[in-house]
């Protein structure tokens, strides 16, 4: 019951930390303004993105937008929560991946259904390196991903 709890917090902590930032952003910084916070290394900006990451399918049609990027993400994210939720067995590390994974999506998802787009407002410039502008459901969902590799190439006997 406690592990149950404790994902469902996890989720929700995410979702709301994500849905806080992006409301801020909405509120308080002018689309495409680019603001340097910390010199040119992190720009804070307020992007609408109507795809999924980086872009990738603006130009779909809405009918494959709403099943690529509506519907299908739903089905996946509730199906990984039921199971995350039903397994009594998960380690504590794997739960916290899932959980940030799953926050992360719904975070997104529901700023594609409230809004039909995702806000996206960080960019990050070193050197060479540069990312593309993204958001706290992006960064919760690459955190939740690199643990899950991590454990499963540091525990190759883990179950999932």
């Amino acid at each position: 019951m406690l592990k149950r709890l404790s994902i469902v917090l996890f989720v929700l902590l995410n979702i709301g930390c994500d849905q806080w930032s992006k409301d801020l952003v909405r509120k308080h910084v002018e689309p495409m303004d680019y603001i340097q916070v910390v010199n040119d290394n992190l720009i804070l900006t307020n992007v609408e993105n109507t795809g999924a990451m980086l872009g990738f399918g603006q130009g779909f049609p809405p009918l494959v937008k709403m099943i690529f990027l509506k519907g299908l993400p739903l089905i996946v994210l509730l199906i990984l929560l039921a199971r995350t939720l039903q397994k009594t067995n998960l380690n504590r590390w794997l739960v916290l991946a899932f959980a940030f994974v799953i926050g992360g999506g719904m975070g997104n998802l529901i700023d594609r259904i409230a809004y039909g787009s995702v806000t996206d407002f960080f960019q990050i410039k070193i050197g060479i390196l540069k990312t593309g502008i993204f958001n706290m459901a992006d960064v919760s969902v690459t955190i939740g991903v690199f643990l899950l590799l991590f454990l499963t190439l540091r525990y190759r006997n883990l179950s999932i």
